[in-house]
């Protein structure tokens, strides 16, 4: 069962060969850093007029790559939701066009379900049920995972996801885009939390996030006790450690809280910020104390990628579970909206 994968969420454009939902043999990515770069963050238009100039391309060099005939692959995995409305319908536009060409199924796959799928294919050791917690640039979410296609949503952040508020924090320093592996460079470079930015706790029994605070104590802390760009350049590895250090405080806690809640031993950190060296450290060091295992993907399977995408398309193909050729993006979509019979 070889499965063609295709990720156009955001500003990622990527493709994929995945064999048996074990195998990825081809997982070719562009990024589109130096595009958005300049803007301090994503555009939405442009990141789809990227995704439709190099998606041929990169399904052509996948195909390649991977080693394959057209006449294996068994089905198209596609990103339907959520993200961008714009780049979405990119990948799912192109996607549809080449199952109906190659007359086999279309597999409309949830972003954050393949984010959750990355470090389950990696350690198959992991059991259920168990938590999750997915955090990037565009999502913060706790989900209790009972099985393969069941979820339950725990908490999610109220304002920015965490990811955004790492590169929104960059940028206020004056860093470039993305922000998040900036600051966890600078911070690795004997930076240390000698600034107490707050973290939003929001109540003992609240699951949830929010990052608009600490962007806020960051802002006022700039403009009360950094005057020249030369005073800027000397704090900036105390200033990225202090405020990555509050940001993942917060993750942690909150990971390591909703485990306990669930009566379950294990953790599963999927999306972007989990490739953040600084919370897979911390996130290990607490869990080893709470006797809670994480389970983190590769850095590679971290950020937006189709190899996750096909993971989970692999698993829809073998339980026949297929989209429709009137299938449309959904820039919000949630878990809670699948009904998959796994």
């Amino acid at each position: 069962m070889t499965i063609l994968a295709i990720e156009t969420s955001c500003d990622e454009t990527s493709v994929a060969i995945v064999r048996d939902g074990k195998d990825i043999l081809s997982n070719v990515l562009l990024s589109q850093e130096r595009v958005h770069g300049r803007f301090g963050g994503v555009v939405p238009e442009l990141a789809s007029r990227q995704h439709l100039e190099v998606l041929d391309d990169l399904v052509i060099k996948a195909v390649k790559k991977a080693s394959v005939g057209w006449k294996e692959i068994r089905g198209i995995a596609v990103t339907y939701g959520p993200g961008l409305i714009g780049a979405l319908l990119v990948g799912v536009s192109y996607a549809k066009a080449l199952a109906y060409a190659l007359d086999i199924p279309l597999l409309g796959v949830n972003h954050l379900e393949g984010h959750l799928f990355a470090p389950l294919f990696e350690y198959p050791e992991i059991k259920f049920p168990t938590v999750a917690l997915i955090v990037s640039g565009g999502h913060t979410h706790l989900f209790l995972v009972k099985k393969v296609g069941i979820y339950k949503l725990l908490g999610k952040t109220r304002d920015d996801a965490a990811g955004e508020a790492l590169d929104k924090g960059a940028r206020m320093m004056g860093l470039g885009f993305p922000g998040g592996p900036i600051l966890d460079q600078l911070s690795s470079q004997g930076g240390t939390p000698k600034i107490d930015f707050p973290r939003a706790y929001l109540g003992p029994d609240s699951l949830d996030f929010s990052f608009s605070g600490v962007k806020t104590a960051l802002r006022d802390y700039l403009g009360k006790n950094v005057y020249s760009k030369e005073e800027l350049e000397n704090q900036l590895p105390d200033l990225a450690s202090s405020f990555l250090q509050a940001v993942v405080d917060v993750l942690v806690e909150k990971g390591l809280q909703a485990a306990k809640r669930s009566g379950v031993s294990q953790i599963v950190v999927g999306g972007g910020v989990s490739a953040n060296s600084l919370l897979r450290k911390q996130m290990f060091q607490k869990g080893s104390e709470e006797r809670i295992d994480p389970f983190f993907p590769s850095p590679f399977l971290s950020t937006d990628n189709a190899g996750m995408v096909g993971l989970v398309g692999c698993y829809l193909f073998q339980k026949g579970i297929y989209s429709s050729f009137d299938l449309n993006p959904k820039a919000n979509l949630s878990l809670s909206e699948e009904n998959l019979a796994f």
